[in-house]
């Protein structure tokens, strides 16, 4: 059902004395709210990511701080995105070249201002 087909069941409902205001205030906004939820909810990857959001991270740093960055960003553990880079390091060495240019062309969390 489409959120339009939703509002309209619920205000049947209120209209036959089913639902009393208050009780279909309640459910309207919570209908109204959970698809601005739902992003929030995916797991990972699958949510929204602003990229113009990255930035490297000053707390969960080993050598640049690119991994707890993009960890922050994405929601995931930085662990994950080190693993990754040292398998591209292994895997003709990508993942060092790419760290090594988030590492100058990403800016550091204290570069906010």
């Amino acid at each position: 059902m489409s959120m339009v087909d939703e509002l309209e069941r619920l205000a049947a409902l209120r209209a036959s004395g089913a639902l009393n205001e208050d009780e279909f205030l309640r459910a309207k906004a919570a209908l109204i709210e959970a698809p601005n939820r739902q992003h929030e909810k995916a797991p990972g990857l699958a949510r929204v990511v602003r990229v113009d959001r990255l930035r490297r991270s000053v707390a969960d740093r080993w050598i640049g701080g690119v991994c707890g960055g993009i960890g922050t960003l994405t929601g995931t553990e930085s662990w994950i995105w080190r693993l990754l880079f040292a398998l591209g390091l292994l895997v003709g060495g990508i993942g060092g070249v790419l760290y090594m240019l988030m590492w100058i062309l990403v800016p550091s969390e204290n570069d906010l201002n």
